[in-house]
């Protein structure tokens, strides 16, 4: 899988160490080298029973700034949870963002505008590299908002789940179940030999998926360096089911 890269500008490079690759030496600008949320995670949902949630792909839930030892903090700015996205992506350029973020990153409920409003809130202000004083002075209230949404729907570009899976012909089955072992190395050639963590509703049930990154560089221009979980799947070993959507 190749190195994730945005087409923004941070002024930052990624010449530097990894987030959570320089734990001898703190990080002396934290606008070009996220700290402490250095362990970014993608996670994405398959969702059964979602109005118009694509048949053959997964959605998106987030991309989390964890800490590098798992921990992670929320809700960092509350003066910056901003309302209305689709209306901040639109004003800024970033219409074709937002057609893709109606398609592929759905509340299980239909209000996708409160889904994305907490997102933002709950973990995009907790990315050291998204803080406003690491913005040039005459960005436009919410830039920095508008650029995290670019980079999570970029990210989760490269992270094609669901044909990963139906190479190794893993596909959504009534009566077809599969075990953890199979899935898992699945989605390890797919990606190029990482390792992601499944997560199973009743231990079951295919649910959602998590891949992991260290960062060089700002969110909004930087390398996502791959790495595989740290944590252990939540699916039983076998019998996992595969569910097709119904919505």
């Amino acid at each position: 899988m190749n190195f994730f890269q945005s087409s923004g500008s941070s002024g930052c490079g990624t010449s530097g160490p990894a987030s959570c690759q320089n734990a001898n030496t703190p990080a002396a600008d934290t606008c070009c080298y996220e700290s402490p949320g250095g362990l970014i995670m993608q996670t994405q949902v398959w969702d059964t029973d979602v109005a118009g949630s694509p048949e053959d792909s997964w959605t998106i839930h987030g991309l989390w700034p964890d800490n590098c030892d798992g921990t992670y903090i929320e809700d960092c700015d509350p003066s910056r949870d901003y309302k209305n996205i689709a209306g901040l992506l639109e004003s800024q350029g970033a219409s074709s963002t937002l057609e893709f973020m109606q398609q592929y990153w759905l509340n299980d409920d239909g209000s996708n505008e409160k889904f994305w409003e907490h997102e933002w809130a709950t973990h995009g202000t907790c990315y050291s590299t998204l803080n406003v004083d690491c913005l040039p002075s005459d960005s436009p209230t919410g830039a920095e908002a508008v650029a995290f949404f670019e980079t999570v729907v970029r990210v989760f570009k490269t992270l094609p789940t669901y044909d990963w899976l139906a190479q190794a012909g893993i596909t959504p089955s009534y009566s077809q179940t599969y075990s953890l072992s199979d899935l898992l190395s699945a989605l390890e050639a797919g990606s190029g030999g990482y390792t992601p963590t499944l997560g199973c509703s009743r231990s079951d049930k295919l649910s959602s998926v998590s891949w992991y990154f260290n960062l060089k560089g700002s969110v909004i221009d930087g390398d996502f360096v791959p790495i595989s979980t740290l944590h252990d799947s939540t699916c039983l070993s076998s019998g996992i089911q595969y569910l097709p959507k119904e919505g």
